[in-house]
């Protein structure tokens, strides 16, 4: 059976990952595609990983055995990209991707995105999933190879004050992590007169030990550069450059966390804009703290962007981000974009004349440091059963020696301290994971709350 998670379909290469599976789906997307709008334009787009292409031609075929205009990218690309054009083309009916993400390397996945660029809401993708046969009988169709990524850099340098980070004389490292947005960040901080160092911008034997997801410890390399080279900052981008990461001068890693609120402070003190701030409960209270402190009202959603992209479609957004690392400004792109999140990036540290460690250090003075933290847990099926039945019924009164102040049951358990801190708890509907997460002032009220956590996951303790 194949099942969407919040962001698409992925399998590992030597397992679900295959041509029959990959048909299945394209055959499934284009059938319900072309009874919506017959004759529309698909596009179709792949990141770097050395199958990619291969599969991406053979899903663009397929789409278009049922009539559909299919245009396929005539290189690797960002998905940003790829919803970009999707915004701009009102012929389009829709964007497949094959993609890993974030995935280690022997993954695979396809994402699907909308007209208009956004990713793939539930009763989309419920509709394509039943559509999916078992053994399709669909023949190939004519494709195009088009050009995806010009008109996508050209706005990203249009969307930022390219003069005044010109006269910054910024240097930096990028990292793509191997991804699709290799040799594409460059051409365009070098449009923008920055000087940029790339790694992990061609494939070499390293590739496959390092996870395209810009976390620890895949951006030590990066964090090394940055030291080695004397930057102001290191970029880092996710495997189809959806997500961000960063490191300060120092060698110092950046959270999305912290730069989802940076940003939120730029588009508001700089750049003067306003609306919402959209956020998942899973995201720190630092990006709600720089929304309320600039008089913006914060809505929070469930832990997967589809939700985020929801409220994007009600309208008055002015960002929307989540923990890890997928940032979206709808004025600017439709869709969650890292690379346009490191440029942002880049045009507050220009505007104030501070490097990124001095911008991350004002933060915490004005708004309150916090220590973050996650553990993905591995437990037995029947463990995540259990607090999948349990937890909308939880309250308890005593966590690790504090009453929570607030309880959510949105999306698994999330308890809420007089001091802001927070503890939540999120059984995985795709995997025997529990996720748990914490944030406190201090490291170590952060590690009594996550041991808490993971004790009522393990069932060490009851609920």
């Amino acid at each position: 059976m194949i099942r969407f998670g919040t962001d698409g379909w992925r399998a590992r290469l030597d397992d679900d990952f295959t041509e029959e599976n990959l048909v299945r789906i394209a055959d499934a997307t284009g059938r319900v595609w072309a009874r919506s709008a017959p004759g529309a334009i698909a596009y179709v787009g792949y990141d770097t990983r050395p199958a990619a292409e291969r599969f991406a031609l053979l899903a663009g075929r397929v789409l278009a055995a049922h009539g559909l205009v299919v245009k396929v990218a005539d290189r690797a690309v960002p998905t940003p990209a790829l919803s970009w054009t999707l915004a701009r083309d009102q012929r389009a009916v829709g964007g497949l991707m094959v993609t890993g993400s974030h995935n280690p390397s022997d993954y695979l996945g396809v994402k699907l995105r909308m007209e208009g660029g956004g990713t793939l809401l539930g009763d989309a993708a419920d509709e394509i999933e039943a559509a999916i046969d078992p053994s399709p009988e669909v023949g190939r169709g004519p494709i195009q190879r088009c050009d995806l990524a010009t008109s996508y850099l050209d706005h990203l340098c249009s969307a930022v004050d390219a003069d005044a980070i010109a006269h910054a004389h910024l240097k930096v490292v990028y990292d793509p992590l191997y991804g699709s947005a290799r040799g594409y960040v460059p051409q365009v901080l070098g449009a923008l007169g920055v000087d940029a160092v790339e790694i992990h911008g061609r494939d070499d034997l390293d590739r496959d030990d390092i996870h395209p997801d810009p976390i620890e410890p895949w951006v030590d390399d990066c964090e090394r550069a940055v030291v080695a080279h004397g930057a102001h900052a290191g970029l880092v981008t996710g495997g189809d450059a959806d997500r961000v990461g960063a490191v300060d001068e120092t060698g110092a890693y950046v959270s999305a966390n912290k730069i989802i609120a940076l940003i939120t402070r730029h588009l508001i003190e700089h750049r003067g804009m306003t609306g919402r701030v959209v956020l998942n409960q899973s995201t720190s209270v630092l990006a709600r703290r720089a929304a309320r402190e600039l008089g913006c009202r914060v809505t929070v959603k469930p832990v997967g962007f589809k939700h985020l992209y929801e409220e994007i479609l009600k309208g008055d957004v002015l960002l929307a981000g989540e923990e890890a690392g997928n940032i979206c400004v709808p004025a600017i792109c439709p869709e969650r974009d890292g690379i346009l999140a490191c440029l942002l990036l880049l045009e507050l540290m220009a505007k104030t004349g501070k490097p990124l460690g001095a911008l991350v250090d004002q933060l915490e003075r004005d708004l309150g440091a916090t220590s973050y933290a996650r553990r993905d847990l591995r437990v037995p099926p029947e463990n995540v059963e259990m607090l999948s039945l349990m937890l909308p019924g939880v309250n308890p009164t005593d966590v690790a020696g504090q009453e929570p102040v607030a309880v959510s049951h949105m999306d698994g358990l999330r308890l809420e301290f007089a001091d802001e801190s927070w503890l939540l708890l999120r059984p995985s509907g795709t995997e025997p994971v529990v996720r748990v997460y914490a944030e406190a002032p201090t490291v170590e009220r952060r590690d009594e709350l996550i041991d808490a956590g993971c004790s009522w996951a393990r069932g060490e303790r009851p609920l």
